[in-house]
């Protein structure tokens, strides 16, 4: 079975001051600090919150 595609997601924003969703949204992917750098699968349920904290991260393929 081949391996499933990664992406590389980085905090670029403060979590304090949003929404609830927004922070476990964040909290999800694995990130806790500003320009924190994590590797995830790339699914639907990771992609569906990288869609709504997107104005938070910086996504790219790994």
């Amino acid at each position: 079975m081949a391996k499933p595609k990664e992406l590389k997601v980085t905090l670029v924003k403060s979590k304090h001051g949003r929404l609830k969703k927004h922070k476990a949204c964040v909290a999800g992917l694995g990130l806790r600090k500003i320009h924190q750098t994590v590797q995830v699968a790339d699914t639907p349920e990771n992609r569906g919150m990288i869609n709504r904290i997107s104005y938070m991260l910086s996504v790219e393929e790994a």
